[in-house]
């Protein structure tokens, strides 16, 4: 008996161009990726119209998703490295203190930046940089 794909969503070739374009302009596809790596989307990019095979799609993922690590900006990684876990936190002692609408901080875009910032910025020190 055959296994399921796991792979959700199947990739196009537009969004691996997409990528890639991106990549190129900031410097990180040459940097960042191996020869191997640069070999396997160029290919994919030439062959395939939309990569359904599963084994061939977690290497795509896999690689897309280091190109995307790489050309995120500082807050940007800040923010899901540190930010989200302080709001999340934060969230839950203050609706343990009764505050009901702390459930929504959690999920706040501008207080999870809000705090990744300010924790970089801290005179203390946060252990990040």
């Amino acid at each position: 008996m055959r296994k399921m794909c796991e792979l959700r969503l199947s990739i196009s070739r537009s969004e691996i161009l997409r990528v890639k374009a991106k990549a190129l302009r900031k410097g990180v596809w040459y940097r960042i990726l191996t020869r191997v790596e640069r070999a396997c989307i160029d290919l994919v990019i030439r062959l395939v119209e939309r990569v359904r095979s599963c084994l061939l799609g977690k290497i795509v993922s896999n690689v897309l998703k280091k190109l995307d690590e790489a050309m995120e900006s500082r807050v940007q990684r800040l923010m899901r490295e540190i930010g989200g876990g302080l709001a999340l936190k934060l969230s839950q002692v203050a609706q343990d203190w009764g505050n009901k609408s702390a459930v929504q901080w959690a999920d706040d875009s501008g207080f999870i930046r809000y705090l990744a910032v300010a924790g970089v910025n801290s005179p203390f020190g946060s252990g990040v940089g």
